[in-house]
């Protein structure tokens, strides 16, 4: 085993304060798990002399960035991690892996056949052996691909118009909106068209958070390579990259580099979520939003995870508060358990709904009429665990929005 000579990711300011651990959804629930001060810096000053002491006990690590996010020093405990996963595990990813890794792959060969897909994936005959094969849990929903994706959509009705606005926009849309949730892309583009933004598609790739989590770091740093391209050419254009999906944007922004080693220092401050992008632009009067004032909703807020990592829930509550009739209520910090792709896994899936199950609980004690979240995996662990829609924010502007009056407003 090669030893490492450098310590990486801020190891050296933990001051063993073990609030990370306080902070950790794992360490009261899986007690395999030493915990983000054990697995991380601590470990890492050993990994540092001999990778003989590496544990795979590591793997339970969610990569919720919840212990990154109470450290007050600012050690990137879950990237020391990763990377040490990276460097010295010795388990290999297997079929199950690749299948949930390859999120867009999997997309593209299921949306030919979505209605059969989603059709099979449902039965208890199918569930079972994906449990008994794969182990993927039985108990498990999956999303539904769609027949039609959002790229389709785009092509066809929208791209040749989006030239005539005079401010111009890159859209990074990810794979969930393009075969499960395309909704979400057509909302933005409709927001971003009312307010007099033209949309500009990227040639992306998947950003990478579910193959850094299954262990394909070598995939992941070839999609990376393709999108900090893609970032360039947009931001050489005077372009600003706007995302949809909280878990998207916080790995080309913060584990690209931390994790992959891939330097995105030319583009990083270019790419934002669009709950960021369009606060800042009503803030400074650049744009305004006319609301239906019919619109009338009760809803809970889950902030992700990785949200709480990038520190900008507070524009997506500045926005919802901005609707009439919208009774918002945001939830209290906790993790929703399913982190990605660790709570479809056979051996994760009690504990990835005991993390969770103080949110679902929260949820159904107030009765909303839908929960609103920025992250995709959070929405569907959500729904199957509680039976309440989740709904992007983009998706609830949009919903609220009206489009003409808006168009005025902003001529």
């Amino acid at each position: 085993m090669q030893e490492r000579t450098e310590s990486i990711n801020n190891l050296e300011q933990c001051m063993k304060c073990t609030i990370c651990t306080a902070y950790c959804p794992v360490v009261p629930v899986r007690p395999e798990y030493p915990g983000p001060k054990q697995a991380g810096p601590d470990g890492e000053r050993l990994r540092i002399k001999n990778g003989f002491y590496y544990d795979e006990a590591l793997k339970y690590c969610l990569n919720c960035k919840r212990c990154e996010a109470a450290c007050p020093s600012g050690v990137k405990i879950a990237d020391i991690i990763h990377s040490a996963r990276e460097q010295f595990s010795t388990h290999k990813p297997g079929l199950r892996e690749f299948i949930l890794a390859n999120t867009d792959l999997m997309g593209t060969v299921a949306r030919p056949f979505a209605p059969i897909v989603n059709g099979v994936v449902s039965t208890s005959v199918a569930k079972l052996a994906m449990d008994s094969i794969l182990g993927v849990d039985k108990h498990r929903k999956f999303p539904k691909y769609q027949f039609k994706g959002f790229e389709g959509w785009f092509k066809k009705e929208k791209a040749s118009s989006q030239a005539s606005f005079k401010n111009q926009i890159a859209f990074f849309h990810g794979c969930s909106t393009e075969f499960q949730h395309p909704e979400v892309g057509k909302a933005f583009v409709e927001i971003m068209n009312a307010i007099g933004y033209g949309v500009n598609l990227l040639d992306e790739q998947c950003c990478g958070v579910a193959m850094i989590s299954n262990g394909f770091f070598k995939a992941a740093k070839k999609h990376a390579k393709n999108n900090i391209k893609e970032f360039e050419k947009a931001v050489a254009n005077g372009l600003p990259i706007v995302t949809t999906a909280s878990s998207c944007t916080l790995t080309m922004r913060d584990e690209y580099p931390s994790v992959l080693k891939i330097d995105n220092s030319s583009v990083r401050e270019s790419i934002v979520l669009v709950e960021k992008f369009l606060y800042e632009l009503i803030d400074e009067g650049k744009v305004k939003l006319a609301f239906k004032p019919s619109y009338s909703a009760k809803i809970n807020y889950h902030i992700p995870c990785h949200m709480e990592k990038l520190g900008w829930s507070i524009y997506t509550k500045k926005l919802m508060e901005m609707i009439p009739g919208l009774e918002f209520t945001t939830l209290d910090s906790r993790s929703c358990g399913i982190a990605g792709t660790y709570g479809f896994k056979k051996e994760n899936y009690e504990v990835s709904q005991a993390i969770g199950k103080p949110l679902f609980d929260a949820i159904k004690a107030n009765k909303p009429d839908f929960v609103v979240s920025e992250c995709d995996t959070c929405k569907w662990q959500i729904e199957m665990s509680t039976g309440y829609t989740v709904k992007n924010p983009i998706l609830v502007i949009y919903e609220a929005l009206d489009i003409e009056k808006t168009i005025e407003l902003n001529k």
